[in-house]
């Protein structure tokens, strides 16, 4: 008798079509084929044809439409425009699993973006299992929690704030929501809304690991099946160290940067990024240059093409190197980094981490401003800098915080535990490690 044929279970991943969400889900979804499963990484119409894609021959891309690359009337309100996106996107994604189903290999299980929770609804509809995955902190992902269940109130009431599992936070160190809030608090309801129907997810994963962030993932852990499986971007790295495969909105100029980072003594360089959507203010730009230059350090600053020209006028440093775009993870291990200016987006922070690299905190907005009181006070990898009473953080500031972070006492404090969260996060990817260990739980629950 011939021997039966084994099926690989199939899995559709739905990320969130933003830079912060995208990569995150892609290292999670190459790791999970790498184990033996059939992949479906699906993104929008829209972005598949801006996005630089580069081989994930791993894995199989496909396309959905959410309605957003028709020439039609943009919607008034945030609130129309995300409504109108779900009900696109639900549709055509019902129709994609219809499609699938009539195929050798229909999928078993979506795994969505977090802040997508109506995917769970579809995929539950037409019978199949259903997982959200958290791209932010487990400390910002409870305190959505609590908002959503209103034992937390918006706008912000006291001026601390005790949550289980928590420290203690001040009102600067909550989620910052001002800046994108409408009338209907659209914005406030689509981040409290992960947990919306949380309840009927199978699994939930979510990217950090274990020894990082114990007390808020154990509590998590007592109400939700939470499998942590990060820093995701570390999973694939055995593989594919500094791969390019990955799904980008903006173009990888080299220009010569390696070359100029090998040119610079270990720990003398100034690492500066903003990620892919923080934009800061012409003045404050001016004062981030110059504070730079105060600081006689060399420096290394992605400044995207649509923020060039905020730079001051003429602005020239023979010690500096500025480009629009960088693969961070490959400079961030460079050995001429000194230290990290960053507004503290958790793909940014899990990468300093992950290469043991102090931090220089500039947090902007939503989940940052709680990133950086944990970079600060909580693993004490690094230092937040004080906003001035116009809003402005003056070059002076800037100056004293990287004399700070790169020389002195509080440097080597900060380096070395820099250092041991370095060690922790690589362990937490390898055989054995926590995260490593749920991927390998999970994959042989969905094998039976």
């Amino acid at each position: 008798m011939a021997a039966a044929t084994i099926t690989k279970p199939h899995v559709l991943f739905v990320p969130r079509s933003a830079q912060g969400h995208i990569n995150p889900a892609l290292a999670f979804a190459k790791r999970l084929a790498s184990e033996g499963i059939n992949v479906t990484f699906i993104i929008t119409t829209k972005l598949s044809k801006s996005a630089k894609i580069s081989d994930c021959s791993s894995i199989t891309i496909d396309y959905i439409s959410d309605g957003s690359e028709e020439e039609v009337k943009e919607p008034k309100t945030i609130e129309a425009y995300y409504k109108r996106i779900k009900a696109v996107f639900s549709a055509n994604l019902a129709e994609f699993i219809q499609r699938q189903k009539s195929t050798g290999s229909p999928a078993k299980l979506v795994i969505y973006d977090s802040t997508m929770p109506w995917v769970l609804d579809v995929a539950q509809e037409w019978g199949l299992l259903g997982a959200p995955f958290f791209t932010q902190s487990g400390a910002v992902s409870s305190i959505f929690y609590h908002l959503k269940q209103g034992s937390l109130k918006f706008p912000y009431e006291d001026s601390t704030v005790s949550l289980p599992a928590l420290p203690t936070l001040q009102i600067n160190d909550l989620p910052s929501l001002s800046k994108f809030m409408d009338s209907n608090q659209t914005i406030l309801k689509l981040l409290a809304d992960q947990f919306l129907n949380l309840d009927r997810a199978v699994w939930v994963f979510i990217n950090t690991f274990d020894m990082l962030e114990k007390e808020v993932v154990e509590w998590m852990a007592s109400r939700w099946p939470i499998k942590t499986v990060g820093p995701t971007f570390l999973l694939q790295q055995k593989y594919d160290k500094f791969s390019n495969q990955t799904i980008s909105l903006f173009e990888l100029k080299l220009d010569s940067y390696k070359e100029w980072l090998d040119s610079k003594e270990a720990g003398s360089v100034i690492y500066v990024s903003f990620g892919s959507t923080a934009s800061l203010g012409k003045e404050q730009m001016e004062e981030l240059a110059f504070g730079l230059i105060k600081s006689n350090c060399y420096f290394f600053w992605v400044v995207r093409s649509s923020e060039m020209d905020k730079l001051p006028h003429n602005f020239n440093s023979e010690k500096g190197l500025i480009v629009e775009w960088c693969n961070q993870p490959e400079v961030l291990a460079h050995r001429a980094l000194a230290c990290f200016i960053s507004h503290c987006g958790w793909n940014s922070t899990l990468e300093a981490l992950s290469y043991g690299v102090p931090l220089i905190a500039m947090a902007q907005w939503v989940d940052q401003n709680t990133n950086a009181k944990f970079i600060q006070d909580v693993w004490r990898v690094g230092v937040a800098i004080g906003v001035g009473e116009n809003g402005i953080i003056g070059r002076e500031e800037i100056a004293m915080c990287i004399a700070q972070v790169v020389g002195g006492e509080r440097s080597i404090e900060l380096k070395r535990n820099a250092c041991k969260f370095k060690k922790l996060a690589n362990e937490a990817v390898e055989y054995g490690g926590t995260s490593a260990n749920n991927i390998q739980d999970f994959v042989s629950k969905l094998m039976s």
